[in-house]
């Protein structure tokens, strides 16, 4: 699966599709990625497909579909990819530019992760196991992501509850972080 998968220089992926979203701005100078950040997001909580999650990323939620809508249209957040139940990715921001997915936190006694990390959101929910296709995305996306930047690596791949504890707990209970990395081992 890696192998459908390329950065262009600017860091969008070619065999992704492209959502770009506003909630983004340039890295801090001198600022190398080096941190993956997994996450989980489904739209309404604990529901799959709808478009929902992509018009949520790109500030164009429909508060009138769901009452859930109307307590975080106004928030601005994006990722750089979202990789759905069936294993397509979409993405959002270049991986050269900060997503805004991490907010307050801390990896390795360095602050505002998203200044130094890639966020990848899989469509789920901390307690129902993600799809045998997601995995395999992900961990396509990654070798890819390692690939290109030298400073990622097997170990600074993290949930979003690692760098905000008792913050978040994505990507929850049901990731299978040993899956991940046997599928990352193969891929890289």
């Amino acid at each position: 699966m890696r192998g459908e998968f390329e950065l262009t220089a600017e860091g969008w992926l070619r065999g992704a599709v492209q959502r770009p979203s506003p909630n983004a701005n340039q890295r801090p100078a001198g600022s190398e990625v080096s941190l993956l950040v997994v996450h989980n997001i489904s739209l309404p909580p604990g529901q799959f497909g709808g478009g929902h999650i992509e018009a949520f990323f790109c500030n164009t939620l429909d508060v009138d579909a769901d009452p859930y809508f109307a307590e975080i249209a106004a928030l601005q957040v994006s990722a750089h990819f979202l990789i759905a139940r069936c294993g397509a990715i979409t993405q959002f921001v270049a991986t050269e530019q900060r997503a805004w997915h991490a907010g307050q936190s801390q990896f390795a006694g360095r602050d505002n992760c998203n200044d130094f990390s890639i966020g990848v959101e899989l469509e789920g929910c901390d307690d129902v196991a993600y799809s045998d296709a997601q995995y395999r995305a992900l961990a396509a996306l990654s070798a890819v992501l390692m690939a290109r930047y030298p400073a990622l690596n097997r170990e600074r791949v993290v949930g979003h509850s690692d760098i905000a504890p008792g913050r978040k707990s994505d990507p929850g209970d049901a990731f299978e972080w040993p899956r991940y990395r046997s599928l990352l081992a193969a891929a890289g």
